[in-house]
């Protein structure tokens, strides 16, 4: 996937190629070249939390449950399920090498409404360590974890704080497309195309929750400000950072990047794979050589959009994002 080159009917360059590799294989590829409209049937659990409210949890076994077998465990991206592309294209890459595979939703993604006076946001290392733990009482084999996009970022984060052990938990961790500097993504997509194409259709989103939440807990936060955002500036000046415990978008941002730490990387082998032509992760915020730790590999191909890498024929599929990334996990075992 280093090598990465994006196929010749959805080839370009700039910010127009940028997109059509982000938008196109979320809309219209395959997630696989043999299971092209195939759903993916999860098992699903839900746990209680700590403080009182819920996570679902979207289990895909193994089709032969020999002992010893790897678990992948993926953290999805924004306003993400079990049910995005990269979520099924990772859960037929796991399924077809024997793996157990699990997707935890993040507090209100599973399409119910969580309970807490809370959310989601992209550090939560703390909400990343409750859940490996748990899988790792409940799966006697090793552990794996992908973070796609805020959940890599959230799963960086959880890396770093958690230090010498983390390697208990999991044999390897890989980020892909991940803010990692939550305010150059955030000011990437406050401009131009990206504001009009993401930001509009994430904060729609998440406005919407926000406002049921307030409706579950009364003086959460202030309504007027958070219907009156516009970016993820305001938005997480009025929602995210006040109902998480941050001053500000700038506390928030600033203690909640994953950038800063990643010299801190030493002690489980971690894969940081981004686009360099991805319109919500800017090329000159991703981090170079000198700015990682010795456990970290850097994979930044000039192509691939925002969770795209399509491949093969048109319409293309998004099977060999996970193969790549599958691949380089399991030579962690």
């Amino acid at each position: 996937m280093q090598q990465y080159v994006a196929p010749l009917w959805l080839a370009g360059k700039g910010a127009l190629a940028g997109n059509a590799q982000t938008i196109w294989p979320a809309l219209a590829s395959h997630v696989h070249p043999d299971r092209r409209g195939q759903p993916v049937n999860y098992q699903r659990a839900r746990w209680t939390t700590p403080d009182g409210d819920f996570l679902d949890v979207d289990h895909l076994p193994a089709a032969e449950p020999r002992p010893g077998r790897p678990l992948l465990v993926l953290f999805h991206g924004l306003e993400g399920s079990a049910q995005s592309h990269y979520s099924r294209a990772f859960a037929w890459w796991a399924h077809a090498r024997g793996w157990d595979y699990v997707v935890p939703h993040f507090r209100g993604c599973s399409g119910e409404l969580n309970l807490a006076p809370r959310t989601y946001y992209s550090g939560d290392h703390a909400e990343i360590e409750w859940i490996l733990a748990r899988l790792a009482q409940q799966h006697a084999g090793p552990i794996v974890a992908v973070g796609i996009s805020l959940g890599g970022n959230m799963l960086m984060r959880w890396v770093q704080e958690a230090g010498a052990m983390a390697a208990q938990r999991v044999r390897a961790a890989a980020a892909v497309c991940s803010p990692l500097d939550l305010e150059a993504s955030a000011k990437a997509l406050s401009r131009g195309l990206a504001g009009h194409l993401y930001t509009r259709m994430f904060l729609r989103s998440l406005k919407d929750k926000a406002m049921a939440k307030l409706a579950q807990h009364p003086g959460l936060f202030d309504a007027q400000a958070l219907q009156a955002s516009h970016n993820f500036y305001t938005y997480d000046n009025a929602f995210t950072a006040p109902v998480h415990g941050f001053t500000s978008t700038e506390d928030y941002w600033a203690r909640c990047s994953a950038k800063p730490h990643l010299r801190r990387i030493k002690d489980v082998p971690v894969l940081l794979l981004n686009a360099r032509n991805d319109p919500m992760v800017p090329a000159w915020s991703l981090p170079t050589r000198g700015e990682v730790g010795p456990a970290v590999t850097l994979w930044q191909p000039h192509e691939g959009g925002h969770v795209g890498f399509p491949a093969g024929r048109f319409p293309g599929h998004v099977a060999s994002l996970p193969e790549s990334v599958g691949q380089w996990l399991h030579q962690h075992l």
